[in-house]
């Protein structure tokens, strides 16, 4: 219904103003004329530009379209705001406009008074719907954007339920939802008037513009790299008339100005407080990583019992091994057969493609049977999958790697074994020189071949040329055992291994970073969603060992 009943909304808005700019004046549509914005300015002085704040009012809820981006396509936006949005908001402000010309008494009360007399309760009603799927635009968009921000690691992680199967970008926040219920009934009950809620929404405008300009020129600069004069000019002219409107609402601070600042600054400290004990937390698992000799000295049971199962430890991890790993050593009297190291990192794309979701790489010897995985989604990627369809996913993305690995290598040791004879054959060949087999082994072994004159180039040649040993993977026997050794840990079933961690500020940490950490931080921490609650993993299937992190 929502697209019914405002398409029914601005069709009153566009028809309403036409009837009125006919009817009673028709001769506002000067105002066209920009001498008159220097002939208004003359006339009122500073009045004119404490005006500029009323000004901005006229275009606010505009941008919120352009915050449902993540909704709707760049496209229907462009199309619905020039087609209808904006023609229909132009005749409802001249019809009033010409309204006034004949009624000068009805300033306050213009909109209503405007409507002709049989039109006004189904307008009513239509305002009232429009109202309602305007703020539920703003509430959708909200969700977006805290979604997102927390998939970029800058906002504590929130409970998001999806509503829908075929529609991945709508999502509910129930912490967030209430927060909007509960602070839009305290506003209204604070203020109490309207004049004061859109002097904060006048500020809320013009500061998501000023930092609209700023973002845009910065990607012009670095992202486009669009010439510097023409980089130069966009802020000129944009972000001048936007501090000219800004220097005029921030004449209202005092007048309901500071609530957007107040609720600004209060989101800016959350987010800031949790990039920075996430970074630094970060940071320490880096510094205290297990070296690689060590678990070399432990030998491939790890110091302890080997039994059937795989084991996935979730960590923040790209490279190295994490230091729960050794808590868990320690505490857990035998440790799974087969260990996988899972890191899941946000990239800054919208999706991932299945196929390029899971990156595996070998950690140790073979012997050891210790996997990195790094699985990928991008910020408009819906975790929505069972624990067992995860699972599934990636034990075949571990299949994968396996076939490949044992294919490189294959083709690797059947190109040294090539090298080799070459070198055999020119140092019986009296007449060749003594440096080629030396020049020969120089070259990379997956150098890039040049094609010959018939346009097949040699690396293929000697691909078609393996041996058949080679080309059946199946055959390969460390290829067949390490994969009836993974079937079997996959019969065992798998354990999800987690770390409930505790980060603290160092005692030599000065004291804001003691307040900021131990206090702040470590209620942001405690209050957030757990990441088994993120996975839905059952509770049966979690193994979780405390650790203290001093950053």
């Amino acid at each position: 219904m929502f697209a019914p009943v405002l398409a029914l909304w601005f069709f009153s808005l566009g028809s309403i103003g036409l009837y009125n700019l006919v009817k009673y004046d028709i001769s506002v549509v000067r105002a066209f004329n920009p001498i008159y914005i220097y002939l208004f300015f003359k006339k009122n002085g500073k009045d004119a530009w404490s005006a500029l704040g009323g000004c901005v009012l006229c275009i606010t809820g505009a941008e919120a379209m352009f915050a449902d981006l993540g909704h709707f396509s760049v496209k229907a936006i462009q199309i619905a705001f020039t087609l209808v949005v904006f023609p229909c908001l132009l005749l409802a402000y001249m019809g009033q406009a010409a309204y006034l010309m004949k009624y000068p008494d009805s300033a306050n009360r213009i909109f209503y008074d405007s409507v002709p007399d049989s039109l006004f309760w189904p307008v009513f009603v239509l305002a009232a719907l429009a109202a309602m799927i305007a703020s539920q635009a703003m509430i959708s968009a909200t969700f977006s954007c805290i979604k997102q921000a927390m998939a970029l690691g800058c906002f504590p992680r929130l409970k998001i339920i999806h509503t829908s199967r075929k529609r991945m970008g709508q999502i509910y926040i129930p912490v967030i939802n209430w927060f909007l219920m509960i602070m839009c009934v305290v506003v209204v009950s604070i203020f109490q008037s309207t004049t004061d809620i859109a002097n904060a929404y006048g500020i809320a405008e013009v500061g998501v513009m000023l930092v609209s300009s700023t973002l845009v020129t910065i990607v012009m600069l670095l992202i486009w790299q669009t010439n510097l004069l023409l980089v130069l000019c966009f802020p000129l002219v944009f972000g001048s008339v936007e501090l000219l409107y800004m220097s005029a609402v921030l004449s209202k601070i005092a007048e309901g100005g500071w609530l957007p600042l107040a609720f600004a600054s209060v989101f800016l400290c959350v987010m800031y407080i949790w990039n920075y004990g996430s970074v630094l937390k970060y940071r320490s698992e880096v510094r205290e990583k297990i070296s690689m000799d060590f678990l070399l000295d432990l030998g491939s049971t790890l110091g302890t019992v080997r039994v059937p199962g795989i084991g996935l430890l979730y960590n923040e991890l790209v490279q190295g091994i994490p230091s729960i790993f050794g808590q868990f050593l320690l505490s857990l009297p035998a440790i799974h057969s087969t260990i996988v190291f899972v890191c899941i990192k946000y990239v800054p794309v919208p999706m991932v493609r299945l196929e390029e979701r899971f990156l595996f790489r070998r950690v140790g010897p073979k012997d050891y049977h210790m996997f990195r995985c790094v699985t990928r989604y991008g910020y408009k990627d819906v975790r929505k999958e069972d624990h067992h369809v995860f699972e599934q996913l990636l034990v075949a993305s571990l299949e994968k790697f396996l076939r490949k690995e044992a294919q490189d290598l294959a083709l690797e040791r059947n190109l040294l074994e090539s090298d080799l004879d070459s070198v055999s054959v020119a140092s019986r060949d009296p007449e060749a020189s003594g440096s080629y087999g030396t020049e020969e082994l120089k070259i990379p072994l997956m150098h890039e071949r040049r094609f010959d004159e018939s346009g097949t180039s040699a690396s293929e040649e000697t691909t078609s040329a393996l041996p058949s040993s080679v080309m059946a993977l199946d055959e390969d026997p460390s290829l067949e055992y390490e994969l009836s050794a993974l079937r079997e840990a996959i019969d065992s079933g798998f354990t999800y291994l987690l770390a409930h961690g505790d980060v603290r500020a160092k005692k030599k940490s000065f004291f804001l970073k003691k307040l900021v950490i131990n206090y702040f931080y470590a209620f942001l921490r405690r209050n957030c969603r757990a990441g088994a609650a993120n996975m839905s993993v059952p509770h049966m299937n979690i193994l979780q060992v405390g650790m203290t992190y001093m950053v």
